[in-house]
């Protein structure tokens, strides 16, 4: 090196014969030699090939220089840079995306409903649970009595009915969704508001397509709701006064704390309307407009089967209104079976009772709606579980889609090999389950009992899919976790070993299992090609924003069994620190 020009300067210059030479972008490198805001030493993890470098530099909230420590040496000015050392302390890595979460309902229950625990039995729940709910409700002024967690196997072998509930509760409609958030039990008073019945017990309607309306043995409801019924039946509770924009910002506060503190920096929403109206969204680009929100958000707008298809559809694309930097509402969201274990998932063979799983869209009718959202620029991100579901999903995607929207499978338990090859054709995503791909011993001795051999000893695969080269991303479904963790690490190690340590089961399918740089991959660069965002995140990169945690742990060498100990010890948006223990 020349010694009458600064090691600033000879970088600078090497970076510029780079780009004459056309081996790095412009637009990556010309900031080399400037004074960065923020420099960074340590074992990190980019997300890009499993990459390790040893330092890497960040101006007005981006990567400008990622390489080796003497690189970024160069980017230091005393006085302006701050130089965080995190060499020997754990794993520097980019911000974890959540390829699907509830955040939204969670945070909304706990405000203006009330959790069940999946341990409470229904004796709890009426004497306990329930009237101090209404007292709530009532204290309140809510014109609906509304929560969410129950199980069934919980509450067996005595499901309150709805005269159950109307004995706590005549004069507000109640409604409490289960812990998979595909079952609900109701009042009287919600089925009448609802149309199902009047209030003398004639029944108006015993169908909704996509559900059942269970009916007990005097031929009236039952107040059990399943699938799509229940998704029917909740459209009539006072929505408004429920979920209002005040709330939703309020409620965001606590989302965005609880996501940093975890280690995401992005996430893809389950069901932005939930709450049957567009106060999330709303709430959401508020506060982006102002300056205030340290994450990246991907909005679906949930369609059920027994809507009119093109309103649905209509009011989907308008909800577009509410797009800004940090806030992309360009899904639909759709349900296309329930879930396997509980005998509600589309699969082939039957369940041994000889039962099929409920389906909530034919081929035909997913087909045109595939074809009408992707032309209209909504990519379809759909929650399928059994391979008889994934089949139909895969076919209409094919048939009606476009390979350039991305089109997505959520939670996906079980995949045929032809599947896996037409989704790696048709540039088709999922989103893994494998959250729940752990098991007690105890659980997995009842799986033989219902399920047909071929399910029975598997659980959510992840690795067919990157051997399959389908871009594959990880969710934690929260509140929906059946047990499961919410943060990254407690699902990486799961990714990782088969079994959720604290649980102490064994392995199940242990052919689905990945590499720790798989796993962080499905966390980063993956959950960012989900979102469309892989140009500006999800990999640490000159030319994207500074998403990135300090890991309290190295996940890539520590004992497998310990990877659900690790946290951020900070984590970093946009350049910016805003987490920290």
């Amino acid at each position: 090196m020349n010694k009458n020009i600064t090691r600033r300067e000879f970088v600078k210059n090497a970076a510029l014969g780079l780009v004459a030479l056309g081996l790095l972008p412009y637009e990556s490198v010309f900031a080399a030699g400037a004074d960065a805001d923020l420099v960074v030493y340590g074992k990190i993890f980019t997300s890009e090939g499993n990459q390790l470098v040893e330092a890497f530099a960040v101006k007005d909230g981006k990567y400008v220089y990622a390489g080796d420590r003497r690189g970024a040496e160069a980017f230091i000015k005393k006085g302006r840079t701050e130089v965080v050392d995190y060499t020997g302390k754990g794993l520097v890595m980019p911000g974890c995306g959540n390829g699907h979460a509830h955040y939204m309902l969670g945070y909304a229950l706990s405000t203006v409903g009330t959790m069940v625990g999946m341990e409470d039995d229904a004796q709890k729940f009426m004497t306990e649970i329930l009237p101090a709910t209404v007292s709530k409700a009532r204290k309140n002024g809510s014109k609906v009595v509304f929560g969410q967690g129950w199980n069934l196997e919980s509450f067996k072998p005595h499901i309150p009915t709805r005269r159950d509930i109307d004995a706590v509760c005549s004069d507000i409609p109640v409604y409490f969704l289960d812990d998979e958030c595909h079952k609900a039990i109701t009042n009287t008073l919600m089925l009448v508001q609802a149309g199902i019945m009047k209030p003398d017990g004639t029944v108006l309607k015993k169908e909704i397509r996509g559900g059942v309306i269970e009916i007990g043995a005097d031929g009236t409801p039952t107040g059990f709701l399943s699938e799509q019924a229940q998704t029917y039946v909740r459209q009539f509770m006072d929505h408004e006064s429920l979920y209002p924009v005040e709330m939703a910002l309020s409620n965001l506060v606590d989302i965005e704390q609880r996501m940093l503190s975890e280690g995401y920096t992005m996430y893809h929403e389950g069901w932005g309307n939930y709450f049957v109206n567009n106060n999330y969204y709303k709430a959401l680009q508020q506060l982006d407009k102002a300056g205030k929100l340290n994450f990246v958000v991907g909005l679906p707008y949930e369609i059920e089967s027994w809507m009119d298809m093109d309103e649905a559809l209509g009011r989907a694309v308008a909800v577009k209104q509410f797009a800004s930097k940090r806030v992309h509402p360009r899904w639909i969201k759709l349900l296309l079976d329930g879930t396997v274990e509980s005998g509600t998932g589309l699969i082939d063979p039957l369940y041994l009772d000889g039962h099929q799983g409920i389906g909530n869209w034919d081929e035909k009718d997913l087909t045109e709606i595939t074809r009408k959202a992707n032309a209209r620029g909504l990519t379809v991100h759909i929650h399928v579980m059994g391979n008889k579901g994934v089949n139909t999903v895969v076919n209409a995607f094919v048939n009606g889609g476009r390979d350039e929207m991305r089109n997505i499978l959520v939670h996906v338990r079980n995949v045929d090999e032809a599947d896996y090859r037409r989704m790696a054709a048709h540039n088709i995503y999922a989103t893994s389950g494998i959250t729940w791909h752990h098991f007690s011993d105890e659980m997995q001795k009842e799986l033989p009992k219902t399920l047909p051999a071929s399910m029975a000893t598997k659980a959510y695969p992840l690795k067919s899919f990157f051997d399959h080269g389908i871009p594959a991303s990880i969710h934690s479904d929260y509140p929906a976790l059946s047990g499961s963790p919410d943060d990254p690490f407690g699902i990486m190690e799961i990714a990782v070993t088969g079994t959720y340590q604290p649980e102490k089961g064994k392995p199940i399918w242990t052919e689905e299992l990945v590499t720790r740089e798989q796993a962080l991959t499905a966390m980063t660069i993956n959950c960012a090609r989900q979102m469309f965002l892989e140009e500006e995140r999800g990999s640490i990169k000159p030319g994207k924003y500074a998403d990135f945690l300090l890991v309290n742990k190295d996940v890539l060498t520590c004992p497998a069994s310990e990877i659900h100990d690790a946290r951020p010890a900070a984590t970093y948006f946009e350049g910016r620190k805003v987490f920290s223990l």
